[in-house]
């Protein structure tokens, strides 16, 4: 897609920033695993992933500033996103044990409840749906709505 934002409709809108949540967990997952730099996986992202056909299949195009500014702010912010999750976890597990997927799902949206461009509800449920499509029969939906339901009342208690 070449269109300018402004030549996009709401629903294509929102489906690029659910694309680059998505991005976000995958690359955030990606950097743990392979110890490569956020400017290398950035770049991998930009140049392969958006808007890519892999085996006959589109890949979504995703909102590349969002993208860019979720990773960005989860890269910078690890530690005191890492340390809201740890008290947001009901059940006292460190971060460290929790499934590196999911654990690169809380730090993308740590990083966006931290920033405040959208609503805690709208990144909430964004997420869960990311987290439904890593785990489409699991129970780790729920587990993820209700550790960012705890972090989103801690980054933005006035939202509530």
């Amino acid at each position: 897609m070449t269109a300018a934002h402004g030549n996009l409709s709401g629903n294509q809108r929102r489906k690029m920033k659910s694309a680059a949540r998505l991005y976000a967990v995958q690359a955030l997952f990606q950097m743990e695993q392979t110890s490569q730099t956020v400017d290398a996986v950035r770049r991998e992202f930009l140049d392969h992933r958006f808007g890519a056909v892999y085996e006959g299949e589109e890949m979504l195009d995703g909102d590349m500033e969002l993208f860019a500014d979720v990773l960005e702010g989860a890269v910078n912010y690890q530690a005191p996103i890492d340390q809201m999750t740890d008290r947001a976890l009901v059940v006292k597990w460190p971060i460290a044990r929790i499934d590196p997927t999911i654990r690169a799902l809380f730090r993308a949206a740590g990083a966006e409840l931290r920033e405040a461009s959208a609503p805690p509800k709208v990144v909430i449920t964004e997420y869960v749906d990311v987290a439904k499509a890593f785990f489409p029969d699991g129970k780790e939906p729920r587990f993820v709505n209700a550790v960012l339901d705890h972090m989103a009342r801690e980054a933005r208690p006035e939202a509530f």
